[in-house]
């Protein structure tokens, strides 16, 4: 009995085409500082697969629509924290992160970085039910 091997190539009959790019990245939730920059950024967003619009205008776009991220205290993270009533363990479940990372921010021993800094702002804005 042959066993056939799989190749790791993707596979010929499986285009990858703009629509099934554009289909996963509207799957990506974004945080939008309104709901009219929401209109506008996703506006921009059709012109640009279209191709009337280029990649640095798209990229200023982000910037001007999406929420910024902000650099919060140890203090202020600890106030998220407490305000929505919950312990390190479960607001690190929250941001995906371990329960000492979120001991060392409130410490001020490192600062949240990436992804976790994005949705402290969020959770710092909006409360910590709209990042839960």
């Amino acid at each position: 009995m042959a066993t056939e091997k799989k190749s790791l190539k993707p596979q010929a009959d499986k285009p990858r085409n703009a629509r099934t790019q554009r289909a996963r990245r509207a799957d990506t939730p974004r945080a939008y500082r309104s709901p009219a920059f929401a209109a506008i950024h996703e506006g921009m967003a059709d012109l640009h697969h279209a191709g009337l619009v280029d990649a640095t205008t798209m990229r200023e776009f982000d910037v001007t629509c999406l929420t910024p991220v902000l650099t919060l205290s140890p203090s202020a993270i600890r106030r998220i924290r407490k305000k929505a009533s919950i312990s390190q363990s479960v607001f690190a479940l929250h941001l995906n992160v371990t329960t000492g990372v979120v001991s060392k921010w409130e410490r001020g021993e490192k600062q949240p970085r990436g992804p976790a800094a994005k949705l402290l702002t969020l959770a710092a804005k909006n409360g910590i039910a709209a990042i839960a």
